[in-house]
């Protein structure tokens, strides 16, 4: 009888763990198409402003958001937010998602691949409270355009967030006031293995994994 219970314990364990692994390798495929975003993104002739990005406070990255509509949009989708440190090096990712939608002119179904970036790290860091609407709690706009830094020069940053969308190789605009963004506990949890809260991973969590290296690398390479 003993042997049996030692037996059922050793593989409760390897089942704990073999589930473990299965749910952090796709938190980690999450963060690898996240950096073939910003790869994407950077071999295109106008993208994000170097300038932009060297202002930017944080930055969200959701690869293959569905995007549909028929008069009342709608989107779902997962991805990654971090923020820039005091010492100007980025944080580990948290995991989020985003849903809801707007009215607008919207028909069809596109996957398109999406970066926000924010001006300001405190919308982000208050997401870890709880969720927050995009053109309610906080204005969204379409980004400018432009690989120099000078390309936004003379544009008025006044929005809180600025969106890039791209679709089959080509920028596609979207509307996104009414999406809701939220931190995704679940996943993070399934990451981190549960020690960390979403305000922590932002402000002090420094995770041993190569898919995050990799994520700071293409951040880093987008900027030059």
């Amino acid at each position: 009888m003993n042997n049996l219970k030692s037996k059922l314990a050793a593989f409760f364990t390897l089942f704990v763990l073999a589930t473990s692994v299965q749910a952090q390798s796709k938190e980690e495929d999450r963060i690898k198409a996240s950096v073939s975003v910003l790869n994407d993104f950077g071999q295109m002739q106008e993208s994000i402003p170097s300038q932009l990005l060297d202002i930017s406070k944080g930055i969200i990255i959701i690869p293959k958001m569905i995007n549909a509509g028929l008069m009342v949009g709608g989107k779902h989708g997962k991805g990654i937010a971090m923020v820039r440190k005091a010492n100007g090096e980025w944080s580990d990712p948290v995991f989020i998602t985003m849903t809801g939608g707007s009215i607008g002119p919207q028909i069809g179904v596109q996957a398109v691949d999406l970066v926000l970036i924010f001006k300001n790290s405190k919308s982000l860091t208050e997401m870890t409270k709880g969720s927050f609407t995009l053109g309610g709690d906080v204005s969204v706009a379409a980004g400018p355009m432009g690989r120099s830094s000078s390309a936004s020069t003379d544009y008025k940053l006044e929005a809180e967030v600025y969106s890039y969308s791209r679709s089959k190789g080509l920028f596609a605009g979207i509307t996104l006031n009414g999406a809701a963004l939220a931190v995704d506990t679940k996943a993070n949890n399934a990451f981190y293995d549960n020690t960390s809260s979403a305000k922590t991973i932002f402000t002090a969590s420094n995770v041993s994994s190569q898919a995050v290296d990799d994520l700071r690398g293409a951040l880093a390479d987008f900027n030059k």
